[in-house]
């Protein structure tokens, strides 16, 4: 029987290789995808395949109009590289932010936030049903930030809440075929994301420490752990649910 295999849309850095990382510490076989670094993304297969699993690489733009080209490569990697013809589970990771007041944010990065985080996600998901295996499973990624309020991601938080939305509708009418659906919201986490302010602004951090119940803000691992918790089996009577793990931010 074939291993399982997990497509993570993002995984050259950040969240998304620690979900990879996770996921192949588990026995997952791994599809990543990277947007602008291969170097990257080749260090990330690389780790995966250090642990014991196969790990493919695709180059993915979250902004492309046409996903069928994509879709053919991960046809042609899955049979290619992996004697395989379907995925286990498909991980929407890839991301963007942006920072803005809301008197401020462009009708320009509103379209891109919904075209990156709800477009994409939506349509790629759709494109890849045919590929994706009767009780597999779909995990998206939304963000704290669609249940408590920061001003100045107005526009990123509206796609993200989105995609809560969109959870519920794609579990209802995936549980036919026992298609698990499910979106993982991450709090602040100490990543490059938007510029690595989390990360590199000690006072920022130190806020955000300040009103998180655990006292500090997340890493990378905790996020990847909780992808690979509920993609395994462990979680097979859960759909349609948003799971937040933030450590109980601005509770």
């Amino acid at each position: 029987m074939n291993a399982s295999i997990a497509l993570i849309t993002g995984a050259s850095r950040g969240l998304g290789r620690s979900m990879a990382l996770h996921l192949a510490r588990q026995g997952v076989d791994i599809i990543g995808t990277y947007h602008t670094s291969k170097d990257a993304a080749d260090a990330v297969a690389s780790e995966v395949e250090a642990v014991g699993a196969k790990a493919a690489m695709l180059p993915f733009d979250a902004e492309a109009a046409d996903l069928d080209p994509f879709v053919v490569s991960v046809t042609q990697t899955l049979r290619g590289s992996f004697g395989r013809e379907t995925l286990t589970h498909l991980v929407n990771n890839a991301g963007i932010g942006a920072y803005a007041s809301f008197s401020d944010t462009t009708a320009e990065t509103l379209e891109q936030m919904f075209r990156i985080h709800v477009r994409t996600p939506f349509m790629l998901t759709r494109a890849l049903l045919p590929t994706l295996e009767d009780g597999g499973s779909v995990l998206f990624v939304s963000s704290g930030l669609a249940r408590f309020t920061l001003p100045g991601y107005a526009a990123y938080a509206c796609a993200k809440g989105a995609v809560d939305v969109l959870t519920r509708y794609a579990a209802k009418e995936l549980g036919g075929r026992k298609i698990r659906v499910n979106a993982l919201a991450p709090g602040a986490i100490e990543t490059d994301f938007g510029g690595g302010a989390v990360r590199d602004n000690p006072d920022l951090n130190a806020f955000i420490a300040s009103n998180t119940a655990m006292g500090r803000v997340g890493q990378p691992p905790d996020i990847g752990s909780a992808a690979a918790a509920l993609l395994s089996d462990q979680m097979a009577w859960m759909t349609g649910e948003r799971v937040e793990v933030s450590g109980g931010q601005s509770l």
